[in-house]
């Protein structure tokens, strides 16, 4: 089967428009990755873990759906990251939902050199063994399917196993390099 190339001349569909490609196209490199991402707004959570050595967790932007049947999902974690010996390590681990109200326990998670679990931070075991955050409106508890180095970072693939839902919350969302939310009219 051939496609015919494209041709702007030949559209004729009033109201539609080409985008001619950018002139000032640059080269991806860190500064340029961090800022086309800034803009990209994105879910927050915090994922926690025990692999017998104490609770860690982190705060998480990059949790991914990846398969409904089975239900995965995959997220990546800094190589260097404090909490990656453990996520290693472990065969299982929770993914806390954080509502709109959240930015303090998502810095808290996202922080480096502090003790995450240490007050004001609730958090409790499931009856599992792994720690979940009380406060999470809802949480996911998911079994460690896939570990693959990436560069400079390891994407996680997950089984989801249980659900628990608390209450109905809006989402606490990431974006331009701060916590945000939807505006959703009453």
């Amino acid at each position: 089967m051939s496609v015919p190339a494209f041709n702007p001349a030949r559209i004729s569909r009033s109201g539609l428009s080409v985008v001619p490609d950018r002139v000032d196209e640059r080269t991806v490199d860190a500064d340029i990755f961090r800022s086309v991402f800034r803009r990209h707004a994105a879910g927050v959570v915090v994922i926690t873990a025990d692999a017998g050595h104490g609770p860690v967790g982190f705060t998480a932007t990059s949790l991914v759906s990846v398969s409904l049947l089975p239900p995965l999902v995959s997220f990546s974690i800094g190589a260097t990251s404090s909490s990656w010996p453990t996520v290693h390590q472990a065969d299982s681990l929770v993914i806390n939902f954080l509502d709109a109200g959240q930015h303090d326990l998502a810095g808290r998670f996202a922080a480096r050199g502090v003790d995450r679990f240490a007050d004001p931070t609730r958090w409790s075991r499931l009856r599992t063994g792994e720690p979940v955050l009380d406060d999470a409106p809802s949480y996911l508890r998911a079994l460690v399917e896939h570990r693959f180095a990436v560069a400079d970072h390891h994407i996680v693939v997950a089984r989801l196993a249980t659900h628990a839902e608390r209450r109905e919350h809006e989402p606490l969302l990431y974006h331009d390099g701060r916590y945000a939310t939807t505006d959703r009219p009453a």
